[in-house]
């Protein structure tokens, strides 16, 4: 299990926290039918170890209801950014978690379904009167029955009711754009029902989630924190000797290192397995490791038991030179921050000297026994989204094609040159259906070429594309090496006689390309057949988005008092390199 600090050291810590220090900030409510104290201060701490500023609100003991329909009550007073909902099983079923064999079949299902439409009718005044994001939990399966072992062999008994509503809430949920699932069943089935409820806590406080577990479950909650702020992880970085195999190449050789489906190497073969599943979801891999370059790759290569091969791998850093180095190098090859990195290393010494260099990068603490490798990396909540976008499947494709595109830039006299063989299509879209949580995922996420760096959520999204007032629009750029996604966003503010732009950003992927000014060029053609004279904007600088900084000066814009402003009458050169297709 995970090292934890206790609720007691969380207590302290959330004392001494200066709330509003950090550049991201969130405002989150916790709303339970059983006794949570210490959780809103265990979140605070944890969002504090992230460079996160929290506020929190604990509602009142099983007011849920109440403080939801009461419109005037604290919790919306106080406007989460997201509320957490935590309801457990002896609350939702009452007397009937002692007695449900007095019920029939058809009685057990009417009960479930009236309990559902309650919550139906919660969850719809909540979102009609608050921006807030909701997150709800399940109920968990426990090992109690009336029935004893003759529960799976009754129709629809105790257990199936409980499974019921579980999926009758999940279907609620997945209908929602506002609404996510806590999956409180699976969360004891990971820690255990008897680690987590105990009859002494609840018979003295109603206390349902033991204290010493009651940490872990906030590292829980982090992960809806982190996919709600959109800064989730994109890349894990891995050393090779006693991490991704068993031994040291260099001194045991290409037949005696650990790597298989049998002891001893099984658990580096499973933990391999683990990464690749990662991989397949969007999550990139690269390796930074001192070793003889040739030694290494030949495992990589040819070793029969190896599941992660080269093209795995976005980056791969072989060497005889620091970790630190090596890890500025990765993240610069992939053109993504710093912090965007998980680093796993066996060494403890090379952990601590990346945990001090950069700090921004997530170090877990590895144990010699590299049976725990696959848990720990389980346990990671760093790599939490909401939603996994097809451009998120697709990245580690589109990174191969990027190094394709470095390797031609290498060899091109000039930039230019290099641009026009690239043979770019920029296709302009509005938002729809299909595009509208890939334009809220770029927001949440780009920092570098981002104008103002506003992060709005998918419902955000939909509300400025149904409206006459804005226009919200979307880049995908292909060239001769691949499809790099939808990784372009404008959102445009109509005005009468001005446009203003409220967001304009690129995704890392493509900048230097100047796909910007094609897009831009998009916008000034759009205003001109809307009979609009003037487009104004704002920079609004960040720690990150320097790459930005220039843009519109460089395309003709005045800066005039707060905003920077372009005359619609004025030329504008778009790069002839690049095809535009509107669609």
């Amino acid at each position: 299990m995970k090292m934890e600090k206790s609720l007691s050291e969380y207590m302290k810590l959330s004392e001494k926290l200066e709330i509003e220090k950090h550049e991201k900030k969130i405002k989150l409510a916790f709303l339970s039918s059983f006794t949570i104290t210490g959780l809103p201060e265990i979140l605070k701490t944890k969002c504090n170890e992230k460079q996160i500023s929290c506020q929190t609100y604990l509602g009142s003991y099983n007011q849920y209801p109440q403080e939801i329909l009461n419109l005037d009550s604290s919790l919306y007073r106080f406007n989460p950014d997201l509320t957490f909902l935590i309801f457990d099983l002896r609350n939702i079923f009452g007397e009937h978690f002692f007695y449900s064999s007095d019920l029939k079949p058809s009685q057990k299902k009417e009960f479930i379904i009236e309990k559902i439409n309650e919550l139906k009718n919660l969850f719809e005044v909540f979102s009609n009167n608050s921006n807030s994001k909701l997150v709800v939990s399940n109920l968990n399966v426990p090992f109690y029955s009336s029935y004893g072992i003759a529960e799976q062999n009754s129709e629809f008994g105790f257990h199936e009711m409980i499974s019921y509503f579980n999926s009758l809430l999940k279907e609620l949920v997945k209908k929602s754009d506002n609404i996510f699932l806590l999956d409180f069943n699976n969360f004891v089935s990971r820690y255990g029902e008897e680690n987590i409820f105990n009859y002494r806590n609840y018979f003295f406080g109603d206390i349902k989630i033991s204290l010493n577990l009651l940490p872990f479950f906030g590292e829980y909650l982090m992960s809806f924190v982190i996919a709600f702020l959109g800064i989730s992880k994109k890349c894990v970085v891995l050393d090779l000797d006693n991490t991704l195999w068993g031994g040291i190449i260099g001194e045991d050789g290409f037949d005696n290192i650990a790597l298989g489906p049998q002891p001893p190497g099984n658990t580096f073969y499973e933990f391999q397995k683990f990464l690749k599943g990662l991989s397949k979801r969007g999550i990139l891999l690269a390796i930074n490791s001192r070793n003889n370059f040739e030694d290494a790759i030949k495992v990589i290569r040819e070793h029969p038991f190896m599941i992660l091969r080269e093209n795995d791998f976005s980056c791969i850093v072989i060497n005889w030179g620091n970790k630190v180095q090596n890890l500025q190098e990765i993240a610069k090859k992939l053109n993504i921050g710093i912090d965007s990195l998980v680093f796993f290393d066996d060494d403890p010494v090379n952990r601590e000297f990346v945990k001090k260099e950069l700090p921004e990068v997530t170090v877990p603490e590895l144990p010699k026994d590299s049976s725990e490798f696959s848990n720990i990396l389980l346990a990671l909540n760093d790599f939490s989204s909401f939603e996994i976008t097809k451009e998120d499947v697709k990245r580690k494709e589109m990174y191969l094609h990027q190094k394709k595109r470095l390797d031609l830039e290498q060899s091109s006299s000039n930039l230019e040159d290099f641009l026009k063989t690239l043979d770019i299509r920029v296709t302009i879209e509005k938002a729809n259906n299909f595009t509208i949580p890939r334009i809220s995922q770029l927001t949440l996420k780009t920092n570098q070429f981002n104008l103002t760096t506003k992060r709005y959520q998918k419902e955000d999204i939909e509300k400025f594309n149904q409206s006459e007032n804005y226009l919200v629009c979307s880049a995908k750029v292909t060239d001769k090496f691949g499809d790099n996604g939808l990784t372009g966003v404008c959102i445009i503010e109509k005005q009468k006689d001005t446009w203003i732009i409220d967001t304009f950003l690129l995704s890392c992927r493509i900048m230097g390309r100047e796909i910007e000014k094609i897009i831009l060029n998009y916008i000034i053609k759009e205003a001109k057949q809307n009979n609009v004279k003037t487009i104004r904007a704002k920079f609004i600088p960040t720690e990150k988005n320097f790459p930005i900084e220039n843009f519109l000066p460089s395309c003709g814009f005045k800066k005039i008092n707060d905003y920077w402003e372009f005359e619609i009458g004025k030329l504008f050169s778009a790069p002839e390199f690049i095809t535009l297709v509107e669609t």
